[in-house]
C-alpha cells in the first residue's frame, strides 16, 4: 500500500470519529433531559468521550496530512480537495483550542457538523495526487495556503458561536417587525447549510449510480481566431450544458434527454459550464432537501434547534465568537495578504494583481477588520456582533469555493478539476 493509499484511509478514519464524537456530544448535550439522577455527572461523563473521540479523530487527519505530504512530494494543499481537507482539520484544531478555553460541550454539537461537512464536500472533488504547476512549486505554498486556512478555521469557529448566539437569543414567539425580520435571516441561514448538505447528497447518489454526460465544447481564442474542440465531461445530470458545446453521450435524467438551457457566453472557459451546473444543482438539491425537511418537522428549523441551546449562557457564546476572531485574524493577515504578496512578487513579478481571489483575500481581511473595530471600539457586542460572523463567513465560503466555481482568474489551478 503506498503512502497516499495509506493518507486516504487515514481520511476515512477520522471522518467516522468525527462522526461518533458528534454523537457522544449529542448525548452529552441533550442527555441530560432524558436523565434525572445527577445530570451534570452525565454531561460530564459524555463531554469527555466526546473529546477524547475528536482528539483521536484529529490525530487520524494528521496523519493523513503528513502520509499524503510524503507520499505526493508536496505540501497538500494545492487542489480544492486537498484544500478542504486540511480546512477541516484546521476547524477541528481552532475547535478545540477554543474548547479548552472555555469547557463548552455545546459548542462541539455545532463545530462538528461543520466539520463534517467540509469533509464531505472535500471528498466531492478528484483526490488524485497532481503534478504542482511551476508557480506553486515553491515553500511559499505550504506557508500562504496552511496559516490562511489556520485564520479562516477561526472565523469558522467564532461564526459557529456567533450563530449559536442568534439561535438561543432570536424570539420566535415575537410577532413585532424585527423580531420577524431576525426569524427570517436566521431561517435563510439554516437554509444555505441545507444547501450545502443537499448539493453532498445529490453528488454521493449520482456518483453511485455511475451517472455520466459527455460535450465536445468548442473554444475560440480571441487573439488568433483560431478554435479548438474540448472534451468536457459530467457527474452529474447537466441542466447546464457548456457554452457553445454540442452533447456526445448522456444519460436520460427523469425524462430529460438533452440539457435545460447552454451557458451564457460569458462563461465561455474549459470548465465554466460545468461549474455553473454544480452551482445550480446546490441550488435545486437545497430548496428539495429543506423543503422535505419543512414538511415533516411543520417549523422552521432555527426554531427547532432553539430549546437545546436554552441552558447556555449568550454572554459565553458572545465572548467565545470574539476571541475566535481576534485569535484568527492576525493569522488571517499574516498567511492570507502578507505571505501572499511575498509569493505572489516571487512567483508572477507583482505584489498585487486584482485576481478574484487577491480581491476577495482583502474584502475578507477589511470585513473582519470592520468587525474588530466595532466590536472594540463601538460596543457592538450580542446580536449585532453575531450577525456580522455570519456574513463574515459567508464572505469567506465564497472567497474559498465561490470565487473557483464561478469566477475564473490566476487561483483557477485550484478549482473543481
Amino acid at each position: 500500500m503506498s503512502l497516499v493509499d495509506f493518507s486516504s484511509d487515514a481520511f476515512i478514519v477520522a471522518f467516522l470519529l468525527y462522526c461518533l464524537s458528534f454523537t457522544f456530544y449529542g448525548m452529552a448535550v441533550l442527555g441530560k433531559r432524558f436523565r434525572k439522577r445527577d445530570p451534570e455527572a452525565h454531561v460530564t461523563k459524555w463531554g469527555k468521550i466526546a473529546f477524547v473521540t475528536a482528539s483521536i479523530g484529529l490525530i487520524c487527519h494528521l496523519v493523513y496530512f503528513f502520509t499524503r505530504w510524503a507520499g505526493s512530494g508536496h505540501v497538500p494543499v494545492s487542489n480544492m480537495y486537498e484544500f478542504m481537507t486540511f480546512l477541516s482539520m484546521a476547524i477541528m484544531i481552532a475547535f478545540l483550542v477554543l474548547f479548552f478555553l472555555y469547557k463548552k460541550s455545546m459548542l462541539g454539537l455545532f463545530a462538528l457538523p461543520l466539520v463534517i461537512l467540509i469533509m464531505a464536500y472535500a471528498a466531492v472533488f478528484p483526490q488524485e495526487v497532481q503534478p504542482l504547476i511551476p508557480s506553486l512549486q515553491s515553500y511559499w505554498l505550504g506557508i500562504h495556503v496552511t496559516l490562511a486556512a489556520l485564520g479562516d478555521a477561526f472565523f469558522a469557529v467564532g461564526f459557529v458561536a456567533g450563530l449559536m448566539y442568534l439561535l438561543r437569543t432570536v424570539n420566535f414567539n415575537e410577532k413585532d417587525k424585527q423580531s420577524r425580520r431576525e426569524q427570517r435571516w436566521l431561517e435563510l441561514c439554516m437554509f444555505a447549510i441545507v444547501v450545502l448538505l443537499g448539493f453532498i447528497v445529490s453528488v454521493y447518489s449520482f456518483r453511485a449510480a455511475g451517472y455520466h454526460a459527455e460535450f465536445n465544447q468548442t473554444n475560440i481564442d480571441p487573439a488568433t481566431e483560431t478554435s479548438t474542440i474540448v472534451k468536457v465531461d459530467y457527474d452529474m445530470p447537466p441542466l447546464v450544458a457548456p457554452y457553445n458545446s454540442e452533447t456526445i453521450s448522456m444519460q436520460p435524467f427523469l425524462g430529460m434527454k438533452s440539457p435545460l438551457f447552454e451557458a451564457p457566453s460569458w462563461m465561455h472557459g474549459i470548465n465554466a459550464g460545468r461549474k455553473f451546473n454544480t452551482v445550480v444543482w446546490s441550488v435545486v438539491s437545497g430548496i428539495i432537501l429543506y423543503g422535505l425537511l419543512r414538511l415533516v418537522i411543520r417549523r422552521p428549523i432555527a426554531k427547532v434547534i432553539q430549546p437545546v441551546l436554552n441552558k447556555l449562557d449568550p454572554d459565553d457564546l458572545d465572548e467565545i465568537s470574539y476571541r475566535a476572531i481576534a485569535i484568527g485574524f492576525p493569522i488571517f493577515t499574516l498567511g492570507g495578504l502578507i505571505f501572499a504578496m511575498i509569493w505572489a512578487d516571487i512567483a508572477w513579478g507583482r505584489f498585487w494583481g486584482w485576481d478574484p481571489k487577491e480581491v476577495w483575500a482583502l474584502i475578507t481581511w477589511l470585513f473582519y477588520s470592520v468587525y474588530l473595530h466595532l466590536r472594540l471600539s463601538k460596543g457592538w457586542q450580542g446580536k449585532k456582533s453575531s450577525w456580522l460572523t455570519v456574513i463574515g463567513f459567508i464572505v469567506v465560503m465564497f472567497t474559498l469555493v465561490g470565487v473557483n466555481l464561478i469566477i475564473a482568474g490566476l487561483h483557477s489551478y485550484a478549482g473543481t478539476d
